[in-house]
């Protein structure tokens, strides 16, 4: 069910609010090129800076808007598992497919405080749910071994591995097999974990080229080895683009560039700076994002 290009798609504001019509136009484009998959309220969808209210409302508006077209995986980690549990519990009433539990940043859990952690929110839910592996954002590593003691519970059905290391994503597929979906959460990485036994990307690129990111899963899932390697080298230039500055302010400010939202972040982040943003451009018009 979970498998090909899964957007982390951007939360749009406006004047420090969210764009609720922007949102909507975004989920719109996304479908329309072919996404296989959205995730709102990730790291990409800035999690961090909103309300309660705020997160619970962007993942009410994507279930809406998608109507059941593609699969929505609603954002609904923490590193309170308190709250981790409250937004799960509300990713499942409002309909969500799934949700994305990302590991708990800041406290620095032990292996089997990770394990309690997800298990504790695993067993008071029904919704199936996709652990988040990202060490350069967490400070810490759920580490293959403890993914394969995890993937004991039913409704744990996959992991965004993105630690852009191949070994452990291979670790993760040898030990867990098929009783979890493995997606890179790393766009460079996305075909090569395929190659190994992935299913697809939890993807930042899909915001600005969602047909392209697409159509390189269909192509590799499909079979079509030369075309999928031909995408991810067009591709290869505007996923370094991506990162000129932190995740999501590149995306936001292609967007911009793009006409479709403001490009606004919120504090802490703040707006690109002028020479990385004219390289970004450059990338744009090279791409044919832009003329």
């Amino acid at each position: 069910m979970f498998q090909g290009a899964i957007v982390a798609i951007v939360t749009p504001f406006q004047n420090g609010q969210l764009d609720e019509e922007a949102y909507r136009q975004l989920i719109e484009f996304q479908i329309a090129n072919g996404t296989h998959g959205i995730v709102p309220c990730g790291t990409t969808g800035e999690s961090a800076t909103l309300s309660h209210a705020e997160h619970k409302r962007v993942v009410e508006i994507c279930i809406a808007q998608v109507n059941k077209r593609v699969p929505v995986i609603a954002g609904s980690g923490s590193n309170n598992t308190a709250e981790a549990l409250e937004l799960t519990k509300h990713a499942q009433t409002a309909g969500a497919d799934a949700a994305l539990m990302i590991t708990p940043y800041y406290n620095k859990p032990t292996q089997e405080g990770l394990y309690q952690h997800y298990k504790k929110v695993a067993e008071a839910t029904k919704i199936p749910i996709i652990v988040y592996n990202v060490p350069g954002r967490t400070s810490l590593n759920l580490l293959p071994e403890t993914v394969a003691r995890l993937a004991e519970f039913p409704n744990i059905v996959g992991i965004k591995e993105a630690t852009g290391d191949l070994k452990q994503g291979s670790k993760v597929v040898q030990l867990c097999g098929d009783k979890i979906t493995v997606l890179s959460g790393d766009d460079f990485t996305a075909l090569p974990l395929m190659a190994m036994g992935g299913k697809g990307v939890i993807s930042v690129i899909s915001n600005v080229a969602p047909k392209d990111m697409a159509q390189m899963c269909d192509a590799y899932l499909g079979g079509d080895l030369a075309r999928a390697r031909q995408l991810h080298y067009k591709m290869l230039p505007l996923m370094e683009a991506m990162f000129f500055e932190t995740n999501p302010v590149p995306a936001k400010t292609t967007l911009k560039l793009m006409g479709k939202i403001t490009g606004e972040v919120r504090l802490p982040l703040c707006p690109m700076s002028a020479a990385n943003e004219d390289k970004l451009r450059q990338v744009m018009v090279r791409y044919g994002l832009i003329t």
